[in-house]
């Protein structure tokens, strides 16, 4: 078996989320199909992360195992063929070791959620940004977010349906930084809790419209209680936006 390390890149907008689902489509099953299509054969692909209905990825790691060794030029050429017209595209492929898993090995993920903060309504940008028509104070918004960077417990920004074992993880980086109409806040990880990120953002975006204050979002984490939470943002303003690895996978 030869071990292939795949970067996809997608559009959540038609999916169910990154992992198989059986109510609908999604990223995992398009790309095991279009293997499938590709050499006949029937695999189980893995990932550095899930992502909910409506989130995209710019750099998405996951892997595959083929019985054959094909070229990795040959294998990203033949499924980009084959996953056409899914907007999903594998823009890079690399052989890795057989130990290498794109989730286990995985040491860091990052996430960027994307604001439109104006108020004519999107187009080119629609399912693709959370449009907030209010101002935000994104100097607020970055101060308040450093509150939860470090080790917590994030119960009060996790889903009730997260399966995680433990609610407690360490938030590496948090930043929110204005670029003329557009606010962004950068996420960094060794690994998130079901709609923790999503659940920060809408508590900061709260901060920017001036409903909340620093302390607000403080007691919020202390609580760890998910009915002390403001508001959860939006799937469809978030991206995965990388996975760091020991090694120069």
């Amino acid at each position: 078996m030869t071990r292939y390390a795949l970067t996809l890149e997608f559009d959540g907008t038609p999916f169910m989320g990154l992992q198989r689902q059986t109510h609908g489509p999604s990223v995992q099953q398009a790309v095991e199909e279009a293997v499938e299509a590709f050499c006949g054969e029937q695999v189980r692909m893995q990932s550095a992360g899930r992502t909910d209905t409506g989130v995209h990825a710019y750099a998405m790691r996951a892997h595959i195992d083929l019985e054959r060794e094909w070229p990795t030029f040959k294998v990203s050429e033949a499924l980009n063929a084959h996953l056409r017209p899914h907007p999903i595209a594998v823009t890079h492929c690399e052989i890795v070791p057989d130990d290498w898993h794109a989730r286990f090995s995985c040491e860091g993920r990052s996430y960027i959620y994307r604001i439109c903060n104006r108020r004519a309504p999107l187009t080119i940008e629609k399912n693709r940004a959370w449009q907030v028509p209010q101002h935000l104070d994104e100097a607020a918004m970055h101060d308040a977010a450093q509150v939860l960077v470090g080790q917590h417990d994030f119960t009060t920004f996790r889903s009730v349906n997260c399966q995680a074992q433990s609610p407690v993880k360490t938030l590496d980086r948090l930043n929110v930084y204005r670029r003329d109409e557009w606010v962004f806040i950068e996420a960094e990880a060794r690994s998130f809790l079901h709609h923790q990120v999503r659940s920060m953002v809408g508590c900061l975006a709260y901060v920017g419209m001036g409903r909340w204050d620093k302390q607000r979002v403080a007691a919020a984490l202390e609580t760890k209680d998910r009915q002390a939470l403001g508001l959860n943002a939006p799937p469809y303003g978030l991206y995965f936006v990388s996975a760091k690895y020991p090694d120069k996978t």
